[in-house]
């Protein structure tokens, strides 16, 4: 009897892999600390190792039970969107501030999906606009301007 393979399994835990990978390499630069009193490397060691454990996971799903699944129509709208929307953010965050560079980037994931109207893309964007500032400039302190120097103001 043949065993199925899932390539889109594979292909996915594989990317995971690289992503946890990657974070667990980026992860040892900094300072781990002790279990007590762990030091800025050790949340992203741990979640670096999570994720490349779950991709691991899936990749040998995809390896022993999988599924023959084909791939379907690729969503190039929707991944130039998401890809837009992050290099976005990126390279505007500190000129715009996290205000406007949240609500630009959320606006655009948001219309990334064919399904959403522009009324409800506009709500998503006010509300994950408030949430992400309450919650990473308020809550969490992150040290970056709401309005940054490019407005003027």
């Amino acid at each position: 009897m043949k065993r199925r393979r899932s390539f889109p399994d594979v292909l996915a835990g594989g990317i995971f892999v690289l992503i946890g990978g990657a974070f667990v390499v980026g992860a040892l630069g900094y300072e781990l600390g002790s279990p007590l009193r762990m030091g800025p490397g050790a949340f992203p060691l741990l979640v670096g190792a999570t994720v490349a454990a779950l991709g691991l996971a899936i990749v040998v799903k995809g390896l022993v039970a999988g599924e023959v699944v084909a791939f379907g129509t690729i969503p190039w709208r929707a991944v130039g969107l998401i890809v837009l929307a992050l290099l976005f953010f990126g390279f505007t965050v500190r000129g715009l501030g996290f205000v406007p560079a949240s609500a630009v980037t959320t606006l655009l994931t948001a219309l990334a999906s064919t399904r959403v109207r522009l009324l409800t893309a506009l709500a998503v964007t006010a509300g994950l606009t408030l949430a992400s500032t309450l919650i990473f400039v308020v809550g969490l302190q992150v040290r970056i301007p709401l309005w940054g120097p490019w407005l003027g103001f």
